[in-house]
């Protein structure tokens, strides 16, 4: 059984808003990426996955145990960060990690002080008196302070400055060394590029692929033929971009990006 299974998840808010037929596996040990900018539906899959919002057609379980009816069990097993994280603000950064883990039962064996550390982050200060990048990294140690198996991340580093993001991008690849099911939702595509197993493109509420990104590519590679003036021009010239090579000829295959690959499905001519 898959770890996270949504199967025809579906929430119409009316207006071509919302959510439509959405079905997602992810296996155990997977980074599955989810794409979209904002309104795609990401956000709101993701509340469905919580427990924050009943389904108004289809089904999610996470681990077995339906996101609704068991939605208090999940929400205390999971690594979770919003996109919007709230938080009681007139509280310090360590007043507040201490109540996330008293809920969780977290214990003292938690990896708090390896997030600290890793995010330089200070816990002294209010968290109303925070930069939006100091917030993000006090909900990044909330959700992996307790050393959970399923990370659900919602656009985990908005506001991270890039060698944060970096740091960030770093964690989640330890976290899948070690076997870890981890969503993650993004629109940032090196974060999703260097992290990811799969990715899910959503448009307008509707999945419109999902594929590992190395098969993505080759779906979207393009064939170029280059005429060079002279044999030996054209043998250095594949050579130097892994060509193919037929005396004055050469024929080499271009890889996409995964931001080109996104825009095929979701650039403005097919927003229009």
């Amino acid at each position: 059984m898959s770890i996270i299974n949504v199967q025809n998840l579906t929430r119409d808010y009316g207006s071509e808003k919302g959510i439509f037929d959405v079905s997602i596996q992810v296996e155990k040990g997977e980074v599955f990426g989810f794409l979209g900018p904002n309104g795609a539906g990401k956000t709101t899959t993701i509340r469905h996955l919580m427990g924050f919002i009943k389904p108004k057609a289809g089904s999610c379980q996470i681990d077995g145990l339906d996101c609704w009816k068991d939605r208090d069990v999940i929400q205390k097993r999971l690594g979770y960060i919003p996109g919007e994280i709230s938080f009681f603000d007139d509280m310090t950064g360590k007043e507040f990690l201490k109540f996330v883990s008293d809920y969780r039962n977290a214990g003292k064996d938690n990896r708090l002080q390896e997030m600290l550390e890793r995010f330089e982050l200070d816990l002294k200060g209010k968290i109303k008196k925070m930069s939006k990048g100091m917030k993000q990294k006090v909900g990044i140690a909330a959700a992996f302070m307790q050393n959970p198996d399923i990370l659900i991340l919602d656009e985990p580093t908005s506001g991270l400055d890039p060698l944060m993001q970096n740091r960030f991008i770093e964690l989640i690849a330890e976290e899948k060394k070690k076997g870890k099911t981890i969503f993650l939702s993004s629109h940032m595509f090196e974060e999703v590029e260097r992290t990811c197993d799969r990715i899910g493109i959503i448009r307008n509420g509707r999945l419109v692929t999902v594929d590992s990104v190395e098969t993505l590519r080759e779906r979207h590679m393009h064939t170029y033929t280059v005429h060079l003036d002279s044999p030996k021009l054209a043998e250095a010239f594949a050579k130097d971009f892994e060509g193919i090579c037929d005396g004055s000829t050469v024929t080499v295959a271009a890889k996409q990006s995964l931001e080109t690959i996104f825009m095929t499905y979701y650039g403005e001519k097919k927003n229009a």
